[in-house]
Order: structure tokens, then C-alpha cells, then sequence
């Protein structure tokens, strides 16, 4: 071999070297909770091969990712026991040092907006936020309901929607507006303006939906809360307009556990941990499509970005499974781990 051919050799093993490294970190990862082994498992989401399985701490329930999709958070719940939120690099596939919420027991559900984790604090029935960059909570809210556990919020992050399960409500909490510097007051009606605390100030409603309300999920156009009631199997509708239930489906979903909107707002999944189905409503005229039946209980719910495909924890099962939602058949099962549950999608930006 002469020195060019030597050359176009080294060359060629450096780009297919690269080229090999790119593909073990997909530049979308799905994100799968295994709560028995206490592990998160990163997923290539084309193959459906684990790349990682990663040390998450006590009791992992719920998962999201950072924005920039290089950063995993985990609530450690325990039904108020532990007060953590473990933290994983997703591109070096390790665990950080977690994160110690102190009083803010329970944590649960979890969101990511602005650059910050907002989450649930079941057992001190709160909501909070954690800010990366100042490495600490930085604003927390009480809601007097009990069992705080799922929630959402919108992208300008003034409006923030929690699930109660034992009150059977949900909390729409949104901020209010400062008043403008020199607006007039004065007087028991119009008493003048007051400082605005850090965090700002934020006004609560509480609807009352069925019992045992927990998985519920905001309609894509942002006009709807579809709310999952474990106890009662029906599935209340609340109009964020006027914030009131306009309409209570007999689903007859007992123990509901997750509800979620396919990106196009057509269909709506609902899992069940007592039943074992996976109940598909067509959101318009809402009725029901289809059961599909994937095993023992159901649990996690999580559709791809572009609405193909839908993932289902089947926690008793020990799998995950997948779900084609133009044919509506369950077409496989991952292996991620032992009792799965939360999952989530990571995006590197």
C-alpha cells in the first residue's frame, strides 16, 4: 500500500468512526423508566434498542427533559418518603448529583418550560420550580389540595394545571398581571399597588371533576383539560375558557392512569392499571374507538412527536408497548427494565 493509499485509509476509518459515534446518541432518545430497578433506560427510538441504563434513585415515577434535550430529571416519589429529583447527563449516559427539594416531599409530576423543572410536591401539596442555573427552588405554591400529582403547563409559563387525586379536583393556576407603576389606588376596593413577589402573583381555581382524578392532559388547541377519575372509570371535561366541566364521558375506565392528546388532537389514549387496555376516543365526537388489549395493567403513556406511534408502560408486564396508531394494533414490546412507568422524549438541539 503507498503512502496515498495509507493516507485515503486513515481518512476513512476517522469519518466512519464519527459517523458510528453520531448514531450510539440518536438526536432523539426515548426515555423509559424502570421502577423496580430503579433505572432510567435511554432507547433509540428507531431500532427500539436500549443504549443505557442509568442509577436513578428511590422509587422513579415521572421523567422529563431539558429544552436542549441533554439533561434528564426524575422525581423520586415514595408517596411522600423521598423529596429528590435525580439528574442525568443523557449525552455521557450518567447520573448527576441529585437534586434535594427538602420539605417538598413527594414530588411527582414533571414538566420543563423557560429552562426550569416545575413538579408536583405530593405530601406537601404544592407545585414548585427548580432553576439549573442557580442550582435551587426558586418559587413554590401551595394548593390546599391533596395528592397534587400530574402537571402541565403553557409555553409563556402563566398558566400552570394540576391533577388533586383524593380531592377528585384540578387546579388552574394562573398569574396575574402586575399593576403598572403609577395606576391609581387607594381605598378599601381599590387598595394602591403592592410590591409583585419573586415568582409573581398567581391566582388558583379549583374544579371539582370525579374521583380519584390523576392522568389528565390539555387538548392541543388549548381549549380542553380532559381529566382520567380512576375511581369513578369516567373522564371529565373542563372548558379553560370558563373553567367549568362541560361534559363527564362514561368511560368506563376503572383505575385510569394516564390520558394523552395525539399531536393532532383527534384521538385521545387512555390507560388503565386495573384493566389492563388501552382505550382509544375519537375527541370530537367522543366515543369510543377501540380497547386493545396489551396485558395485565397500564400504566405510562407516550406518543412520538409526528403521531405515529404511541408507547404504552405496561407495569406488571415488565415491557413497554408499542402501539401503531393508524392501525391501532399493539406491534411490539421493549424490554426496559422491571415495573415501567414514566416516560419521556429527549431532543438535542
Amino acid at each position: 500500500m503507498n503512502q496515498r493509499q495509507l493516507i485515503f485509509s486513515f481518512v476513512l476509518t476517522i469519518i466512519l468512526g464519527c459517523t458510528l459515534q453520531a448514531q450510539s446518541t440518536p438526536q432523539q432518545s426515548l426515555l423509559a423508566l424502570s421502577k423496580k430497578d430503579q433505572t432510567l433506560a435511554i432507547l433509540d427510538p428507531s431500532s427500539l434498542r436500549v443504549l443505557a441504563r442509568i442509577p436513578v434513585g428511590n422509587d422513579p415515577h415521572e421523567v422529563i427533559a431539558s429544552s436542549d434535550g441533554k439533561t434528564a430529571y426524575v422525581s423520586n416519589y415514595g408517596f411522600g418518603a423521598y423529596n429528590t429529583l435525580a439528574v442525568i447527563d443523557l449525552a455521557g449516559k450518567k447520573a448527576l448529583p441529585a437534586i434535594d427539594l427538602g420539605p417538598l416531599r413527594g414530588p411527582h409530576g414533571l414538566t420543563f418550560m423557560g429552562g426550569k423543572v416545575w413538579f408536583t410536591a405530593e405530601a406537601a401539596k404544592a407545585i414548585g420550580s427548580y432553576d439549573p442555573k442557580s442550582a435551587k427552588v426558586d418559587w413554590i405554591l401551595g394548593t390546599g389540595q391533596d395528592r397534587t400529582h400530574m402537571i402541565w403547563l403553557t409555553d409563556d409559563e402563566k398558566r400552570a394545571v394540576t391533577t388533586n387525586v383524593s380531592s377528585g379536583t384540578v387546579s388552574i393556576i394562573d398569574k396575574i398581571p402586575p399593576r403598572a407603576p403609577g395606576a391609581p389606588g387607594g381605598g378599601v376596593n381599590n387598595p394602591p399597588p403592592r410590591p409583585t413577589p419573586p415568582g409573581g402573583d398567581w391566582e388558583q381555581t379549583v374544579v371539582k371533576v370525579g374521583n380519584g382524578s390523576e392522568g389528565f392532559d390539555v387538548s392541543p388547541n388549548g381549549k380542553e383539560i380532559w381529566v382520567a377519575n380512576a375511581q369513578d372509570g369516567t373522564i371529565s371535561i373542563v372548558d379553560l375558557a370558563s373553567k367549568t366541566v362541560t361534559d363527564t364521558i362514561a368511560a368506563n375506565v376503572p383505575g385510569a392512569n394516564r390520558l394523552k392528546f395525539t399531536p393532532d388532537g383527534a384521538r385521545v389514549l387512555v390507560s388503565s392499571l386495573r384493566g389492563g387496555d388501552l382505550t382509544i376516543f375519537d375527541s370530537s365526537s367522543r366515543k369510543e374507538i377501540k380497547r386493545v388489549k396489551l396485558g395485565h395493567g397500564t400504566a405510562g403513556i407516550l406518543i412520538e412527536p409526528r403521531g405515529e406511534r404511541a408507547f404504552v408502560a405496561c407495569s406488571p408486564d415488565n415491557y413497554v408497548a408499542v402501539i401503531n396508531l393508524k392501525s391501532l394494533e399493539d406491534v411490539g414490546h421493549v424490554d426496559v427494565g422491571q415495573n415501567p412507568d414514566g416516560l419521556a422524549w429527549a431532543t438535542v438541539h
